[in-house]
């Protein structure tokens, strides 16, 4: 294959999307040396040679009300970000996720005749199976990550296909670590005691979700869920990863401002220093978990991948879940249970969804993982082992492929 240069507008809206970004871009700077990248993402994109037009929070914004109230700043996103790749005549679009604005942005695009791919396929398979049409006149190729998801572009025969979850070739159970490593993985923002970890009868991670408003909605729920944990469980330690100090400090603010007896026992941790290559901080506290207590969404996935018992929770305003209640056609909101009901019909993991998701249920379904954690991991070891064998990997090379085909 000839190296012509080519430029490549990329936009990835959240943390997940640049995980996901930084890694495309790594195996398309392999596979092809003269590549100018333009668009937006976070600091995993960066380090593959991206310098992001915008900030990538402004276009991290989930649920029908909150897009409705920022409605006006993704408006602009929007126009600044086309004007930039038109002035710039990229030759590819690859939208990261984030399908309601990288659709849009894929359907400007194409009609200037720029090859547009979605890298993770919009949830059409769970709802609103009408989509396809929006999805056919802005992309010229989907990447699917998982193998269920084929099926729905085979019926309305439009390119693609399954790329795998870099993840996939990431985390496996037998890399976890031991717990007297784990300050190998972190900086401190709190005083954390190896030590006390070490000292602990269980040890729990609380996760979230990576945006604030995930942390708003969410956090109080898992800190009253520990605060009865803890009332049974003395001993008990809460390990709760972070993505920035920002974030950290207001975790701790909202503890401190709902449960300050709790705060002995939590250890709030981000690591600023870390590089794309080390084994991240959430997955390092995942590991030197006895139960990861945390907010659907692609941290699922990761423990997952690392057989960590898990009990799945998610909250969202009341109109927008309301909405997608009508909606979503699938039994399952985890994706280890979308995972599982495909090749069994059966979950594997609690979820707890809106007014199902209350202290009182996770601290029961926590109680019931520590009295029998290996039955939900052999449970989670079938489904990665399913998953590993149906999927394959080539983002970057299933792209070229289809680029230069394109151009034939």
């Amino acid at each position: 294959m000839s190296n012509p240069t080519l430029t490549i507008g990329i936009v990835a809206g959240e943390v997940s999307g640049d995980a996901l970004g930084g890694d495309f871009m790594q195996q398309m700077n392999q596979l092809h040396p003269n590549i100018r990248w333009v668009g937006v993402g976070g600091q995993q994109m960066a380090a593959q040679g991206l310098n992001s037009l915008i900030e990538m929070s402004r276009l991290s914004v989930m649920g029908l009300i909150e897009v409705i109230k920022h409605l006006p700043d993704l408006v602009r996103a929007k126009k600044q970000i086309l004007s930039a790749f038109f002035d710039e005549k990229i030759d590819i679009f690859i939208g990261i996720d984030a399908p309601d604005f990288n659709l849009r942005l894929g359907k400007s695009l194409k009609k200037q005749g720029i090859f547009c791919v979605q890298y993770v396929s919009p949830s059409i398979w769970a709802w609103r199976e009408n989509r396809i049409n929006s999805i056919k006149q802005a992309t010229d190729l989907v990447l699917c990550l998982f193998p269920f998801e084929l099926a729905v572009y085979q019926k309305h025969q439009h390119p693609a296909v399954c790329v795998g979850h870099p993840l996939l070739s990431k985390l496996h159970a037998d890399t976890r670590p031991m717990p007297v490593r784990l300050h190998e993985f972190i900086q401190q923002t709190t005083a954390f005691g190896t030590a006390t970890l070490k000292q602990a009868s269980h040890r729990i991670c609380l996760m979230a979700g990576s945006r604030n408003g995930e942390i708003h909605a969410i956090l109080p729920l898992l800190l009253d869920s520990a605060k009865k944990i803890h009332d049974t469980l003395p001993n008990s330690q809460f390990i709760l990863p972070v993505i920035t100090p920002a974030q950290a400090d207001l975790i701790r603010q909202i503890a401190q401002n709902t449960h300050p007896e709790l705060l002995a026992a939590l250890h709030i941790l981000h690591n600023s220093n870390q590089k794309p290559s080390d084994l991240s901080l959430s997955h390092a506290c995942m590991n030197v978990s006895d139960v990861v207590v945390l907010a659907s969404g692609t941290a699922t996935l990761e423990c997952l991948l690392l057989n960590r018992p898990m009990v799945v929770v998610y909250k969202m305003n009341k109109l927008s879940f309301a909405i997608a209640q009508r909606l979503i056609k699938i039994p399952y909101v985890a994706l280890p249970n979308i995972l599982a009901h495909g090749q069994t019909g059966k979950a594997i993991v609690p979820e707890l969804i809106q007014h199902h998701a209350t202290a009182e249920t996770v601290s029961a379904e926590v109680f019931g993982i520590l009295n029998n954690q290996q039955a939900q991991i052999q449970l989670l070891q079938q489904t990665t082992e399913t998953l590993r064998a149906d999927s394959h990997h080539g983002a970057a090379q299933s792209v070229l492929q289809s680029y230069f085909q394109n151009k034939l």
